[in-house]
């Protein structure tokens, strides 16, 4: 009970009795026994007062933040991985974000353990004070062995999560990169309190994480989602997962990117070959040229809104979901990308169905895939402060 006590705290950063009653389904002695402990023991500390709601003001209780314990997490996309530490208060204590590392390189595992341990050294944090790693990646990660099958059995990447065990003697816990999104969403974002909601990746590619009745759903093998490789794409470009037709081709961030440099080999004037000279990261330049008006990054990103809108018709017809959310790094572009989306969904949906469910960009946009890796260690090692 202490666990859920804390992982909701953690959660919704501040709580009250009645409503840690509500959420657990447990009675008001049971909790306030606990809640007293925890409190005695310096764990949990009061915050003041919530709102008023006509009544009494309930004492809202949090994490002691004097307890001093932190998360390490690594959330990698295909090119870049961004390397955080976080306290229990959700506070960023530092972060070495977008440090340039290829997935597919030879030695991508050796620069991945490097890169952690540039940043426990910085950061002067007792290693003692780690509750636990957390790593998103792309790929069929499988969570419960710890491992990513979207790599050979020998290849360093397969066992990564051993590795840093090995290496650093901290718990260490491996997730997908959309449904720690998705997660993230659900804890911290437009998802919470829904029951059932679609939470879209955009990225370099497109996945997807599934909430059904507030749980995460990974299917049968541990890897739903896979919405990249619906074959929607008339393209003949070949996908990352080697076959030809998948949406990911058309509906990418990679996908905006190829084609605005491909429309600059063919003399089109855009201020993204400018901004790419500036930007280690080539969506921050996509990013930058298209607010400022450029056309050419502004009519390939409404490209790739109109393709994903034909993706999201599809899930609106088989899953039927009260809402979906497009978070990560496109979540940014949203005032270009809904209209197109918009645009796809009356074209290929139906009118009965569609009209349930709710289409909207995240807030947390780039920083949801460092909430929801934390939030994979919290949800797995919050009970650590227990017996420090």
């Amino acid at each position: 009970m202490e666990k859920e006590i804390l992982k909701n705290l953690y959660f919704d950063s501040a709580l009250s009795i009645a409503e840690l009653v509500k959420k657990l389904a447990k009675s008001t002695p049971s909790i306030t026994k606990i809640i007293n402990r925890l409190l005695e023991e310096k764990i949990i500390v009061e915050c003041g007062f919530a709102e008023s709601t006509g009544g009494r003001r309930p004492l809202q209780f949090a994490i002691n933040p004097a307890l001093n314990f932190y998360i390490l997490t690594i959330s990698a996309d295909q090119h870049f991985s961004t390397f955080t530490i976080t306290d229990l208060n959700q506070q960023k204590i530092i972060e070495h974000r977008d440090i340039p590392l290829e997935l597919k390189a030879s030695n991508s595992s050796d620069l991945l353990l490097g890169e952690i341990e540039s940043i426990l050294e910085l950061s002067g944090i007792n290693s003692n004070k780690i509750i636990g790693i957390g790593l998103s990646i792309p790929g069929f990660v499988n969570s419960e062995l710890g491992v990513n099958e979207s790599y050979p059995h020998n290849h360093p990447l397969y066992r990564i999560k051993d590795s840093i065990e090995a290496k650093y003697q901290r718990s260490t816990v491996i997730e997908n990169d959309s449904r720690c999104i998705a997660i993230a969403e659900k804890e911290f974002g437009a998802a919470k309190g829904i029951d059932h909601s679609l939470i879209i990746n955009l990225n370099w590619g497109v996945g997807l994480g599934i909430i059904i009745n507030g749980s995460v759903f990974k299917g049968e093998s541990g890897f739903a989602g896979e919405f990249s490789h619906i074959p929607l794409s008339d393209d003949n470009t070949l996908c990352s997962c080697g076959k030809r037709g998948c949406l990911e081709v058309e509906a990418s961030l990679d996908a905006a990117i190829r084609k605005t440099e491909a429309d600059i080999q063919n003399n089109e004037y855009s201020i993204y070959s400018t901004f790419v000279k500036s930007n280690l990261n080539k969506i921050d330049a996509l990013i930058e040229a298209s607010h400022v008006g450029d056309q050419i990054a502004i009519n390939n990103l409404g490209k790739i809104g109109y393709m994903l809108g034909k993706g999201i018709s599809t899930l609106i017809h088989i899953l039927n979901p009260k809402q979906i959310i497009v978070s990560g790094r496109g979540a940014e572009l949203g005032r270009i990308l809904n209209p197109q989306i918009q645009i796809a969904i009356n074209e290929f949906c139906i009118p009965e169905i569609a009209k349930t469910t709710n289409v909207q960009m995240s807030a947390l946009n780039k920083h949801a895939q460092i909430k929801g890796t934390a939030a994979i260690v919290v949800e797995n090692h919050i009970n650590k402060i227990l017996t420090k």
